[in-house]
């Protein structure tokens, strides 16, 4: 099991103090959380893209970039990069100059995105936000497999017999796909023999079940062995030393940076009680004590058998030394235990319960 986190450096009013940190000052903060998720033995730091005042992280792969510099080991990935909106080249090329300068730990995570505004900053149609993405992976695929490529598609101009530099470090430059519930888009990742990301924000996240059973059948089906292909959960949490603690700290930011989405999109506001109820084991929050986080990591991993977990816990703006806290909890504590127990499942020849159903089928 990977653990390991993800942040969309939100740039918002501190709920406690109504302040609100300068973006210079909030990019030394992201690449100081980075930094300590690297020394406490992560796995992997994911950076957002998005194009909105209310985050700073627009380019993801500057930033990553300059936390490779700053780091040995952990993995650095977007998470995601709204690969519809972009141009596959340059985001190939950005991440392979990662790769190249962090020695083989870049990967890109793509997403169609779940915020629309950097459609009509690129120039591209909202009327083809399926079509622009499954083209633009169609290149991206092509560009990591091979270094002289030739392509045609409908929305962006042909290439024909052009080379694309740099070549990253690793062969092929590892590409996750991020899903958020769409059936096809799990069927997609499948069919090309993606690993599949699974955003859950909300609800119980065992809901999400038949959509990683649909992606293991779907991926069988294309001809791959889906034990190889691993399945990451991304969560929101927030660790401290005691369970009231952490949801004093976490609520305030937490319900600002929802409350303030949920007016975009129809969203009811989020009440404390609601919240409390998604800390517990079936909910979809890690916001509690570092045990129980690892229970309920272990709860997941047994009805998903997924092989890493990205916790985003800068969901709006926190007291900084808290959430470096948090990481430190997360690193130190969560992720041994987790690892340890994992193991000792797969030695074991444990299943989930999504391998179970699945094995049940056929």
């Amino acid at each position: 099991m990977e653990l390991g986190l993800y942040s969309f450096a939100d740039a918002t009013p501190d709920p406690q103090t109504g302040a609100t940190v300068s973006a210079e000052e909030r990019t030394r903060r992201l690449l100081e959380e980075i930094e300590l998720a690297d020394t406490v033995g992560l796995d992997v730091f994911g950076v957002g893209e998005h194009h909105r005042p209310d985050y700073i992280a627009s380019a993801p792969a500057v930033v990553l970039a300059a936390a490779a510099a700053r780091t040995r080991r952990i993995r650095l990935t977007s998470a995601v990069s709204v690969l519809s909106s972009d141009d596959p080249v340059r985001v190939f090329q950005q991440f392979a100059t990662l790769d190249l300068i962090s020695g083989g730990r870049a990967e890109i995570m793509a997403g169609r995105g779940s915020f629309t505004e950097s459609f009509p900053l690129f120039g591209q149609s909202l009327d083809d936000y399926d079509a622009l993405f499954e083209e633009k992976l169609d290149l991206l695929l092509a560009l990591r497999e091979r270094e002289r490529v030739t392509w045609s598609g409908q929305h962006r101009a042909s290439i024909r017999d052009r080379g694309v530099y740099p070549r990253p470090v690793q062969h092929p430059l590892p590409v996750w796909v991020a899903v958020g519930g769409t059936p096809a888009s799990v069927v997609r990742a499948a069919s090309l023999g993606l690993p599949l990301a699974l955003a859950i924000i909300g609800g119980e996240p065992a809901r999400f079940a038949p959509l990683v059973r649909l992606y293991r059948a779907a991926a069988q089906e294309s001809g791959f062995d889906p034990s190889r292909l691993p399945v990451g959960l991304n969560l929101h949490g927030f660790l401290a030393g005691s369970t009231e603690a952490a949801i004093d700290t976490a609520f305030p930011a937490f319900s600002a940076a929802m409350n303030r989405i949920g007016k975009e999109r129809g969203w009811p506001p989020m009440t404390r009680a609601a919240f409390e109820a998604s800390t517990r084991l079936q909910g979809a929050n890690l916001v509690g004590t570092p045990e129980a986080a690892i229970e309920k990591i272990l709860f997941l991993h047994k009805v998903f058998g997924h092989r890493r977990t990205l916790v985003q816990m800068s969901v709006g703006t926190m007291p900084h030394d808290q959430l470096l806290r948090s990481i430190e909890l997360f690193g130190t504590v969560v992720a041994p235990a987790v690892r340890e127990e994992v193991a000792r499942r797969e030695a074991a020849g444990e299943h989930s319960l999504v391998d179970e159903a699945l094995a049940a089928t056929e």
